[in-house]
């Protein structure tokens, strides 16, 4: 390994800081992340088109299994999660089914998030960094800028649902902000306007703070979220008495026999694509883990355990608005403005914009900082890479693709078409082919003798193996519904589908086309600078 033998030289010829002083130099232009000058280890040998302190591997992880629970608390108590659950109903099946399918689909995520999260951990860089072993150097920006772009969209998606909170808080305490609902432009009303353009300047300035003001943020922002949906389902219960609770509470035609076997697993379906981002992000967050134990100690909390009290949480107060309001209403900011009374419309409107506030940090906001921050480190800083995704949720105008059930089915499937072939490509590549072997350094180098230098920067396996999955399950995702309203048949259900498609096809294709022509080393026998995913600490 020569080009790792001249790593080794080069740092040892550099001039050194005192210990536990942070070294502050020419490739020291941001913070990592929001953490104090000298978090991400920055080797002088690393190559400043590849590397700042925002992408290199971190001094130190901290984080504990806490945190990465409280990071799941703010994922799934948003206004985006609970719509997504309360669409399930609309698919014809029973609560109790509704409930059953929650749970399936959240342990297929926790099971895939450990996946995903172990690269990151083992090594300490973040998604688009841990992608230059599997996709070269080059190659790794291709999905670092498709992964941004999903988070754009995710971006506009959570402040529109958050907005439509806001407004409900401007109406009860404003009342002649009802002359806002008229105008409109571009699909949305001036209220919604002045609602989104708030919660925009506000989730600026929070990410604007850093990752230790975000943390501090999400720590609280998901426990607030349960004691007022805690408050709201014993307030329903109560109006409505325990006995007229109905766990066979369905939207349209009920489903019985093999019928609601399929819907139901539509339903686990939707509920995986829904968390696909995040899922796919998690490496941005994971690499903070002290150890992956502690990494996957939390996923436990904050998927099954976390999700299993939501869950009950989503099908008691859906399944009580009907003895309450007279119809079932699955949308908490509804059920809210339903109560009608001060208190509780300040109280839940302002919890619901304080959760999806939360999850767009934390999913939406971090994660495209470091996608174009990886495009070009010198000139994209974390902070300009989030403000790059932020304007650009505004342009694509989100509230005019996101406002119904049918609608959330459709988006979610063609997102997950995107993200599955990168997830599994990610895990083929470094289970498979790398064998869990990554040489740290040399997914910052651009030498030609680099590991992951491979043809010019590319890996043509992964370049390819996008392709040959992504195409077809993006089609699957748009076109099954173009069909159907065309009137011709309707297969439009595979598009929940595509997100497992899309994941299945992109590990089979670079698994084939590595067995085929293999790029990817594993370093078999190697023990210097190679991160070998073992958990050292507890």
């Amino acid at each position: 390994m020569t080009e790792n033998a001249e790593v080794t030289a080069s740092a040892a010829a550099a001039p050194q800081n005192p210990p536990g002083t942070p070294r502050v130099g020419e490739n020291d232009l941001v913070e990592a992340a929001g953490h104090p000058v000298g978090s991400g280890n920055v080797k002088p040998s690393y190559d400043p088109r590849l590397a700042n302190e925002d992408l290199a591997p971190l001094r130190e992880q901290k984080w504990s299994a806490y945190n990465i629970f409280a990071f799941w608390m703010s994922d799934v108590h948003s206004v985006g999660g609970y719509v997504t659950a309360g669409s399930l109903f609309a698919l014809g099946i029973a609560s109790w089914q509704v409930l059953l399918a929650l749970l399936v689909g959240i342990v297929i995520v926790q099971v895939f998030t450990n996946l995903v999260a172990k690269p990151s951990q083992s090594t300490g860089v973040p998604y688009p960094v841990i992608n230059r072993a599997v996709f070269g150097v080059k190659g790794a920006n291709i999905p670092a800028i498709i992964r941004g772009l999903i988070a754009v969209a995710w971006y506009g998606v959570q402040t529109f649902l958050a907005a439509q909170a806001l407004n409900i808080v401007f109406l009860k305490f404003i009342p002649a902000s009802a002359a806002l609902l008229e105008p409109t432009f571009l699909g949305l009303n001036a209220l919604g306007w002045i609602s989104y353009a708030v919660l925009w300047f506000a989730q600026a300035a929070l990410f604007w703070n850093g990752m230790e003001t975000i943390r501090r943020f999400i720590d609280w922002a998901g426990p607030a979220v349960y004691v007022v949906m805690i408050a709201l389902a014993v307030y329903l219960v109560s109006e409505a008495g325990w006995s007229n609770i109905s766990l066979s509470l369905h939207e349209g035609e009920p489903l019985t026999g093999w019928a609601s076997v399929g819907v139901f697993c539509t339903a686990v379906a939707i509920v995986v694509s829904y968390f696909s981002g995040p899922m796919l992000n998690f490496g941005d967050f994971a690499r903070y883990g002290r150890s992956f134990k502690a990494v996957k100690r939390g996923n436990l909390l904050g998927l099954p355990v976390n999700f299993l009290f939501f869950s009950l949480l989503t099908v008691i107060t859906a399944s009580a608005t009907v003895p309450v309001f007279g119809e079932l209403i699955t949308d908490p900011i509804h059920t809210v403005e339903r109560i009608d009374t001060p208190f509780a419309i300040l109280l839940g409107g302002l919890t619901f914009v304080t959760a999806t506030v939360g999850i767009n940090i934390v999913a939406n906001f971090i994660s495209p900082a470091f996608d174009f921050s990886n495009v070009a480190p010198q000139k994209i800083s974390w902070r300009m890479g989030g403000m790059i995704a932020a304007i650009g949720s505004v342009l694509l105008l989100p509230w005019n693709w996101y406002n119904n059930a049918d609608a959330i089915h459709y988006t979610l499937g063609v997102l997950g078409a995107l993200i599955g072939p990168l997830f599994g490509i990610l895990i083929a590549g470094y289970y498979f082919s790398a064998k869990q072997r990554v040489l740290v350094d040399d997914m910052f180098t651009m030498s030609p003798e680099g590991a992951y230098w491979y043809t010019k920067g590319y890996n043509r396996n992964g370049v390819l193996a996008i392709f040959l999955a992504g195409v077809p399950t993006v089609l699957l995702g748009v076109l099954p519904k173009l069909i159907a309203d065309l009137g011709y048949f309707d297969i439009s259900w595979i598009g929940n589908y595509t997100w497992f498609i899309g994941c299945g096809l992109g590990f089979v294709a670079f698994w084939w086309l590595e067995r085929l022509s293999p790029q990817i080393p594993s370093f078999d026998g190697v023990t210097e600078g190679v991160a070998d995913g073992a958990d050292t600490t507890a």
